[in-house]
């Protein structure tokens, strides 16, 4: 079958059909950068970045934006508490996300701006709104968005304005209803000028969901594909933007793709809780790939536990995912698809891994099957003579398919492609080949105890040991 995707909007899973053939236009919410990443945004951003690997597989051209939050409330707020300029905060924790996310093996999206560039986009936006009666300026400085100027705000979320009134809510000096949001904030003498820009309706700044819709705009057109991003977005953010786009008369996403929330110990992950996971205490307590399968593991839609079991379990499946791809491409030194920077797309996918990432991205199920053809291919291996055109073969297909969920044991990110990288390998194996030829030579003269003793010295500095038909093994340890 072709791809299925379910929509947000629609609450229905149907076929992909993109605004012009053989290409797609995404978008993606990206950081608000006033502080470290946690677990929750790695969460959503390598659900998507499954989605993009896939779609690329599927054949597809995709174009891939992923905003910067770079002004905001919070980034002023604690910027001013560090007695840090709020554009540098900014950009420390811009970078921050970036390098996190490249830890983990996320392709890079193909524009990420940023909405301070966007400013004289976003003035001719509002402008465009104001024009068409769907939005106001205040007389101070604020742009507001008039909700029940759009007959389906409200329709992302399936909620009538009704149920989005609070009776005990004051309104905003400026508001003419306490349901309309600001596109444009007045600039306040209690923040730096630099954090304002002069427009026609007076100096301020950027509203969080303006921006949004701005680059869009700008970036993938009127009308684009998918929209993504994580659930807890969809009201107010997601919401107001496409109420923003739909008043502008733009038809926007045409599809909604939400990820699922994280939960740490059964509950949703929070600071008040106790339970938050910052990225940088995640990937000191586990390999960056192991976080990465504890993240992507499950069905995007769905929520994700994260714990100690479930990150031991991952560290399991990722080690045996490693020892066949390298027991295996040891086996075809010579044939292509045993290096690192193999040509994957050429491999054929086994058709009930293409029929899981085709229904929805069933990872699960995608899982399933690349634990079967890994099962196939250990079988293969411990015969006594395997034979090395299956063996590639195998090696090719187990390989392909771990790609496209980013974790490829051997590939650029987890198995090193550099001279550097090769050189080093080749050198520790020289040292522990030398240690396993005594090893060897000692269980020989049934020497036990020297035996036990280098395997014990290698366990001890890391170097992990197999026993086989074909002599010993080694492998690098995972770090504690």
């Amino acid at each position: 079958m072709s791809l299925h995707l379910h929509d947000t909007a629609t609450r229905t899973t149907a076929p992909f059909t993109p605004v012009r053939e053989g290409a797609v236009s995404l978008y993606v919410c990206g950081p608000t950068t006033q502080g470290a990443p946690h677990l929750g945004h790695l969460r959503t951003f390598l659900a998507v970045d499954v989605l993009v690997r896939w779609l690329r597989r599927s054949g597809y051209e995709v174009t891939h934006v992923r905003n910067v939050t770079d002004i905001d409330d919070k980034i002023l707020v604690k910027s001013a508490e560090a007695e840090a300029a709020w554009w540098a905060w900014s950009l420390r924790f811009e970078r921050d996300f970036q390098d996190t996310l490249a830890t983990l093996g996320t392709l890079r999206p193909d524009y990420e701006p940023r909405a301070t560039g966007h400013v004289p986009e976003m003035i001719a936006f509002m402008e465009r709104l104001i024009e068409r009666g769907h939005a106001y300026a205040d007389g101070e400085g604020s742009v507001y968005f008039d909700v029940a100027s759009l007959p389906d705000y409200g329709s992302l979320t399936r909620q009538s304005l009704e149920d989005m009134l609070d009776a005990g809510e004051e309104m905003e000096p400026g508001k003419r209803d306490r349901r309309d949001f600001a596109l444009w904030k007045a600039a306040r003498d209690t923040e730096p000028e630099t954090a304002s820009w002069d427009t026609p309706f007076g100096r301020g700044r950027p509203g969080w969901h303006l921006e949004c819709s701005a680059m869009s705009l700008k970036y993938l057109g009127e009308t684009f594909d998918i929209h993504a991003g994580g659930r807890d977005l969809r009201f107010p953010h997601h919401e107001n933007e496409q109420a923003q786009s739909h008043g502008a008369g733009y038809g926007f996403a045409r599809q909604w793709v939400h990820s699922g929330m994280l939960t740490v110990d059964g509950m949703k992950m929070g600071k008040s809780l106790d339970n938050f996971v910052s990225a940088a205490d995640a990937l000191a307590a586990a390999p960056a790939p192991v976080v990465r399968l504890a993240l992507v593991g499950g069905h995007y839609r769905a929520n994700v536990e994260y714990n100690d079991a479930a990150v031991a379990e991952a560290q399991v499946v990722w080690e045996r995912f490693g020892a066949t791809v390298r027991r295996a491409a040891e086996l075809v030194p010579g044939e292509a698809l045993a290096q690192p920077s193999a040509d994957l797309e050429s491999v054929k996918l086994p058709e009930a891994f293409v029929a899981a990432m085709d229904d929805d991205l069933a990872v699960p199920e995608a899982m399933a099957v690349i634990h079967r053809e890994q099962a196939a291919l250990n079988t293969l291996l411990a015969t006594a003579a395997p034979d090395p055109t299956l063996v590639a073969a195998g090696l090719g297909r187990l390989r392909a398919m771990l790609d496209v969920l980013g974790l490829d044991p051997i590939g650029p990110q987890w198995g090193g492609d550099t001279e550097d990288g090769d050189a080093a390998h080749t050198a520790l194996d020289a040292l522990v080949r030398t240690q396993l030829d005594a090893r060897a030579t000692a269980r020989a003269e049934k020497d036990w105890a020297r035996a036990d003793a280098i395997r014990d010295a290698l366990t001890a500095a890391g170097i992990r040991v197999e026993d086989g038909p074909d002599g010993a093994r080694w492998t690098l340890a995972p770090a504690n």
